[in-house]
């Protein structure tokens, strides 16, 4: 079985709090949705030591538009930052997440 290590995501206003489980030996972040049916996932690959590719972001379709995605991408980043890793930002909506959120500790840690 995968080691899954819990990490909390603080809420915000509008998002109910969420539980983000990283998955490292399948190089995932998780949310799992209704129970464990359905899960929104943020994948990413190591393309060097200290270099991730954060590479795609899903949410099933029933689950869209609830900020779902933004709690994956924090827990993404926040992994970058905490293990100073680089980071590519492949994912469209990982891009769009920091451009919203600019942490100056998130742009330290991106590949340009």
């Amino acid at each position: 079985m995968a080691q899954a290590a819990p990490a909390s995501v603080a809420p915000d206003a509008a998002s109910p709090p969420m539980l983000v489980e990283h998955d490292k030996k399948r190089r995932q972040f998780v949310i799992r949705l209704n129970g464990s049916h359905d899960r929104a996932v943020l994948l990413y690959e190591y393309v060097g030591k200290k270099t991730v590719d954060l590479q795609h972001t899903e949410v099933p379709d029933a689950y869209r538009g609830r900020g779902i995605a933004k709690h994956l991408a924090k827990a993404a980043m926040d992994f970058v930052v905490e293990e100073d890793l680089k980071a590519h930002l492949t994912c469209w909506y990982i891009q769009k997440y920091v451009k919203e959120n600019p942490q100056p500790q998130y742009f330290e840690h991106i590949c340009q």
